[in-house]
């Protein structure tokens, strides 16, 4: 028999104050948590303004070793985790001390540890003046700040992760990749249960400068809170983020013997890359529209049976255009009925953890028959001609849901989650 996969635990640390409940709060109200960026001066840049995280370390648990050690991406994957694990029930590691059900972690990234890398950078080189640190300077845990991997080698050793473990870094789809990766590992066989999700910290001088560079981010620094715009005419580029989210994925059948509340199905998973451009997209939006119908294929569901698509909606002209296209494509008419909104409109885009952060909405708006709202639409680009639930939530039932991702180097990611007793409704 096929193995199923379903959410059983969610955990995040979002823009604003960390928390499931407290994101659910935001963005099903249509709030924004963008604002002028307060954790360095960004005076000198295009863009100076970023949705930041509230974020209190010793607040969300870690010990005040740990917010020491930790990168700031470490930390926010370490608190979604514990919250996500004690969402389920679970009791890990004490729950399976001898390996009854195999437990593995993958974890998306996009950017490393960047904040801490930059920090010692300008420490050990004075600024920049210096060629040759002085290693004498330098913390002793610069080694974890170094290798990303480390982020998913912290979440192993909080749940007791004994079997699969991976860092997977896609660029701007790393969340998503990473739970179709924790969903394979769970079909296959080589884990019962998966701590999944993503986690990104991107909001320093280096990545802004990054943005900066290609104009990818918004200029509108007078106006934070309607920064970000998706779909709307007068969208001029992304908002930067950061945060987390974790999903604790489990096989249905170990699921139901412990009695696990189940939030929804990971019922489809597709990926595909155009081999294009680094930052292009084809207009078409072929190979998103692939990703879609593959995803839909696995699923088993016939595109009119998606009750709410949520976009990757970046706030880019560039982009929004290019996934219209790849839902009228994937969709054919029925992507004319199909509610889609961008909750980058409220959170900004965190990269790695962003399509993580977008399926806890999805698997939150099916808990709740309550679709989020795509914030600052108030003036439709006529080439994005869907119903993109502008302004406020929308009540609906929602049973199967589509959460797309596009990242730089062409990735494309879609994933279907739908309800586990389907068949049975």
């Amino acid at each position: 028999m096929e193995r199923r996969i379903v959410v059983t635990g969610i955990g995040t640390v979002a823009p604003g104050r960390p928390g499931t409940k407290e994101y659910w709060e935001l963005i099903s109200n249509g709030r924004t948590a963008t604002r002028t960026i307060s954790s360095f001066d960004a005076a000198p840049y295009r863009s100076r303004v970023a949705a930041e995280c509230d974020f209190d370390p010793i607040a969300a648990g870690l010990t005040p070793r740990e917010s020491r050690r930790m990168d700031r991406a470490t930390q926010f994957a370490v608190a979604a985790a514990r919250e996500a694990v004690e969402d389920s029930g679970l009791d890990l590691p004490a729950a399976d001390p001898d390996g009854a059900a195999a437990v593995g972690v993958a974890l998306g990234n996009a950017v490393g540890c960047t904040t801490s890398m930059e920090r010692e950078y300008a420490v050990l080189s004075d600024g920049g003046a210096e060629w040759l640190v002085d290693h004498r300077y330098a913390v002793p845990h610069l080694y974890d700040h170094f290798v990303p991997s480390s982020i998913a080698a912290e979440l192993a050793r909080l749940v007791g992760a004994r079997g699969p473990v991976a860092l997977v870094s896609d660029g701007c789809t790393s969340g998503l990749d990473a739970v179709g990766h924790g969903a394979d590992l769970i079909r296959e066989g080589s884990a019962d249960i998966v701590v999944s999700g993503g986690t990104d910290a991107p909001i320093s001088p280096i990545t802004l400068a990054c943005f900066d560079a290609i104009k990818a981010t918004t200029p509108r620094n007078d106006d934070p809170e309607h920064a970000s715009r998706p779909f709307d005419a007068t969208r001029n580029g992304l908002v930067l983020g950061e945060g987390a989210a974790v999903l604790v994925l489990e096989e249905l059948e170990h699921a139901r013997r412990r009695g696990a509340r189940i939030y929804a199905e990971v019922a489809g998973v597709g990926t595909r890359c155009n081999a294009y451009h680094m930052t292009g997209l084809r207009a078409d939006g072929a190979e998103m529209a692939d990703a879609i119908t593959a995803a839909l294929a696995q699923a088993r569901l016939a595109p009119d049976a998606l009750d709410y698509v949520n976009a990757h909606g970046s706030s880019t002209k560039q982009n929004d255009r290019h996934e219209t296209a790849a839902f009228k494509t994937a969709l054919g008419r029925h992507a004319y009925d199909t509610p889609v909104s961008s909750v980058k409109s409220m959170i900004g885009h965190s990269l790695g953890a962003i399509g993580a952060l977008e399926l806890v909405a999805c698997v939150l708006a099916m808990r709740d028959g309550l679709i989020p709202p795509t914030a600052n639409l108030h003036e439709p680009d006529p080439e994005c001609d869907l119903d993109y639930v502008p302004l406020r939530a929308r009540e609906t039932r929602v049973d199967s849901v589509l959460s797309v991702g596009s990242g730089f180097g062409g990735f494309q990611t879609a994933v279907v989650l739908a309800r586990h007793d389907r068949e049975a409704a």
